[in-house]
């Protein structure tokens, strides 16, 4: 008989009840998928007496994570606690140490070591397995390293953060400005504890840097991840998008250009027909472009106790199948370090500034930006104020440089007040 795959979960949070949930409702059915029962040998979290909603009593429990991680009775190690280093990371690196498979849902932890991690545990003839890290419950990861691995990607790009999500597509419903949907947002508790790791782009720019990993079989390197949050996008912004057939979305694009690995989190215009434009509330979606498939669009629950649970047993189960593959789809030892690149592809972009009211004002920004490179495809003028109104401008495709250039110069000219907002208009089908 095939001895039961036996697992220690440390932290106990939404995602570790979920996982010990599913694991008490399922286990007839998940031994039937995998041939061997799955059960938890031992747990860790802050607090041993909280009530969680389970039932923990026939568990061992350590006050220490590491000690979790190297215990004799467990044959996987589950980790559910978060932050890219500290206890996560030592009891990581202690149950390689001592033999120990991992799941975990730590993109923290993977983005900023998992070049470390993988060559260790490739090493000792461990997995890491992450799927839980990076898009809730879509099977993201296991479309990369399986289903897809005979493709040569060429773009990864998604909405990856629910909250950000949640946040643009309510101002357009509501009418209500960012600041008012940020706070209803805390009060649902969408936010992390950090809440610019959700609206400042770094919760989605880990996930990014990840996919861009295995996508692309380059080192992760999420410091050359160029993020932008969306706490300057404006309620005129989004009405003016969608006045021109545009929704904004917080958009993590990765892609390799003849500069190097470009990529990038930051507010996007997406056609408002596309899949991503219609993309409303906490959903993610991500979007694959391979050369033998062509595009593949995965939408689902990015965050929640369920969705993401789901994803962690998802991993486990592989596990328990027996299915070991390298971390980020290729030996460790050989992904690439990557150029890095920054906006190197030329995209059309989204302009709004306020014009004040003066003869030939807006000649003047037309000079500017031609003497830039920069091409106008269209432009709005809207209702005066006393003495400026908005202007809206779509330009051409254009690199990130010379629209740099242009608003640079529109400092000089004395007829834009206050500085420009330029938002990438990235085209999906």
């Amino acid at each position: 008989m095939t001895s039961p795959l036996r697992l220690g979960i440390a932290g106990l949070g939404t995602v570790g009840v979920g996982v010990v949930r599913i694991i008490l409702q399922q286990a007839d059915l998940l031994e039937l998928r995998t041939g061997r029962r799955i059960e938890i040998s031992a747990v860790s979290a802050r607090t041993r007496d909280k009530d969680r909603g389970v039932d923990l009593s026939d568990y061992a429990w350590e006050d220490d994570p590491v000690d979790l991680a190297r215990r004799d009775d467990i044959d996987l190690f589950v980790e559910l606690m978060g932050g890219d280093a500290g206890p996560a990371k030592a009891s990581t690196e202690a149950a390689l140490a001592a033999g120990k498979d991992v799941v975990t849902a730590n993109k923290a932890m993977l983005a900023h070591h998992g070049q470390a991690l993988a060559e260790t545990a490739e090493a000792a003839g461990r997995v890491i397995r992450y799927e839980a890290a990076v898009a809730g419950g879509i099977p993201v990861m296991k479309a990369l390293t399986e289903g897809l691995a005979g493709n040569e990607i060429s773009r990864v790009m998604g909405v990856m953060n629910g909250t950000c999500n949640y946040i643009l597509t309510q101002m357009q419903a509501t009418r209500q400005g960012y600041d008012a949907l940020f706070a209803e947002a805390d009060k649902l508790g969408y936010l992390e504890a950090d809440p610019n790791l959700d609206v400042g782009g770094i919760d989605a720019g880990h996930k990014l840097s990840l996919l861009a990993s295995v996508a692309f079989g380059t080192q992760v390197d999420f410091d050359a991840v160029a993020l932008e949050g969306i706490q300057s996008v404006t309620l005129e912004d989004i009405d003016a998008a969608a006045d021109m057939g545009y929704r904004i979305k917080l958009l993590g694009v990765a892609q390799i250009t003849g500069r190097g690995l470009e990529q990038r989190m930051s507010p996007c215009l997406v056609p408002a027909n596309s899949p991503l434009g219609q993309l409303e509330g906490g959903t993610n979606m991500v979007v694959i472009e391979g050369d033998s498939v062509g595009q593949i669009v995965l939408r689902g629950a990015g965050a929640g106790e369920g969705p993401t649970a789901s994803a962690v047993l998802s991993d486990v189960i592989d596990i328990a199948r027996g299915l070991r593959l390298p971390t980020f789809g290729q030996p460790a030892t050989t992904l690439r370090r990557a150029r890095a690149a920054t906006a190197a592809v030329p995209a059309p972009y989204y302009l709004r500034m306020q014009l004040l009211d003066k003869p030939g004002a807006l000649a003047k920004v037309a000079a500017v930006l031609g003497d830039a490179g920069v091409s106008i495809d269209r432009m709005r003028q809207y209702g005066h104020a006393d003495t400026s109104a908005p202007v809206l401008i779509v330009t051409h495709k254009v690199t990130r440089t010379a629209l740099d250039e242009a608003l640079e110069a529109m400092e000089t000219t004395s007829v834009v007040e206050g500085t420009p907002v330029a938002i990438r208009i990235e085209e999906v089908d």
